[in-house]
């Protein structure tokens, strides 16, 4: 390794990084080299190069920034909804220093972080009360163990669902502490099935969205309004996990209807769950409102600390609630400005792009609300296709370029929805196409 050290251009590495992360890089170039000659590749041309790019990999974050022209607007594996502006700017707001987020300004002694988005949550939707927790999953699990443990909670077998990642219902409530009671059939349950495999001992009415897949067909149901009635006649309270945090109504943009949290409520659900990055269009975060008698018990819960979210959460979230209630949300919450986007306006932008290069053609698509969110419902796009006899290849070298451009193959052509791709990053997007078709000739 001191031999190694010695070589032309590595004491300015050594000067520059410093002796032990040099040490460590080039270690594991040594370690590389090893497995390319092994493999009969040829050896290094420059060793000090090698090191520089094992230090390059050791330093450089793995989390970065992507050009999403997946045509998915809500990506799960791409971070799901992008933050808006007003957001952003938060985050830099109350992170560069301290803020009152424990901290009652008013009194001058401690106070609750969950005040920062309860009431705005409480006037959005017309809850009593409000608390977010770091995730969804977090939140069901929070809902079931602080009013369901030990206890028994009702659910129809067609609603056992597992989401992304390996997330299943019933295994959660077992975690939770609570006994499952399945009712009904897959595709088939009734409220009397409800009331009939209710005890004394049922805590929770429980209502699951099916986010990420649709029943069709010879199906049945009851509506919301009839189970939290039901509920309420055996003393049960009614809790709807309704996932994607639709605030607006997606029938509107010609998707099918998604169930609202505020309609869960007025339905009489005594406490409603969702995700803050999904239709919501804020960051990851659980939220929970409802009735304060159910919500109350939850904040007051241990496992309530083990879940909370921190200042940067808060921020965004509360900058994100404050454009619904000032009625700003279509027009500058990224997720809803790409679900209205134009399918007359797409095409423009795919048409520039592809005059732009001179390559490709333009043709009709379809675009994916995707992230759990209104499953098999699509919007009508215009995407730019280039055919290829290896579009993989091209896909996997985009994902190689900087920043990484996420395209989808279709029809054994490299596809670009202009759907998800944001303003800024089409120079970025262009360079990145221009460079790879020059690469593969």
């Amino acid at each position: 390794m001191s031999a190694l050290l010695d070589l032309p251009g590595m004491p300015e590495l050594v000067r520059d990084w410093g002796r032990d992360l040099v040490v460590e890089a080039a270690r594991r170039a040594t370690e590389l080299e090893r497995r390319r000659l092994l493999a009969g590749e040829a050896a290094a041309a420059d060793w000090a190069a090698a090191v520089a790019r094992a230090l390059d990999d050791m330093v450089r974050p793995t989390l970065q920034p992507v050009i999403n022209a997946s045509g998915v607007i809500i990506h799960t594996n791409l971070g799901r909804a992008p933050l808006s502006a007003g957001a952003l700017a938060e985050l830099e707001r109350v992170g560069r220093g301290y803020s009152n987020l424990e901290y009652d300004l008013d009194e001058g002694a401690r106070g609750s972080r969950h005040v920062h988005a309860e009431r705005l949550l409480c006037d959005i939707t017309g809850a009593e009360a409000a608390l977010v927790a770091n995730n969804n999953a977090a939140a069901v699990l929070l809902v079931l163990m602080g009013l369901a443990q030990g206890r028994e909670v009702v659910i129809s077998r067609g609603q056992l669902v597992e989401i992304g990642g390996g997330f299943r219902i019933p295994e959660v409530m077992a975690q939770s502490g609570a006994r499952l009671v399945e009712v009904g059939t897959t595709n088939r349950t009734y409220v009397e099935d409800y009331m009939r495999a209710s005890t004394p001992d049922t805590a929770l009415f429980m209502y699951v969205h099916r986010s990420n897949f649709s029943l069709s067909g010879f199906v049945h149901e009851p509506g919301l309004p009839e189970l939290a009635e039901a509920a309420h006649q055996v003393g049960a309270r009614f809790y709807a996990d309704v996932g994607s945090g639709a605030l607006r109504d997606t029938a509107a943009f010609g998707l099918a209807h998604e169930p609202t949290v505020v309609e869960c409520l007025a339905a009489g659900a005594d406490v409603v769950s969702f995700s803050g990055d999904k239709l919501l269009g804020g960051p990851q975060a659980g939220l929970v409102v409802g009735r304060e008698a159910s919500v109350g018990l939850l904040r007051r819960h241990p496992l309530m600390r083990a879940l909370r979210v921190g200042k940067l959460t808060l921020a965004a979230l509360q900058a994100t609630l404050l454009e619904y209630r000032s009625g700003r949300e279509a027009g500058n919450l990224p997720v809803w400005r790409m679900i209205a986007a134009e399918p007359a306006g797409l095409r423009e932008r795919a048409e520039e792009w592809r005059q732009a290069l001179g390559r490709g053609e333009v043709r009709e698509g379809r675009s994916a609300v995707g992230g759990g969110s209104l499953p098999g419902e699509t919007l009508p796009t215009f995407v730019w296709a280039l055919p290829a006899e290896r579009p993989q290849e091209l896909a996997r070298r985009l994902r190689e370029s900087a920043p990484p451009v996420i395209a989808r193959v279709e029809e054994e052509a490299l596809i670009l929805d202009p759907r998800t791709v944001l303003p800024g990053e089409e120079d970025h997007l262009l360079a990145a196409v221009r460079a790879v078709l020059a690469d593969a000739g």
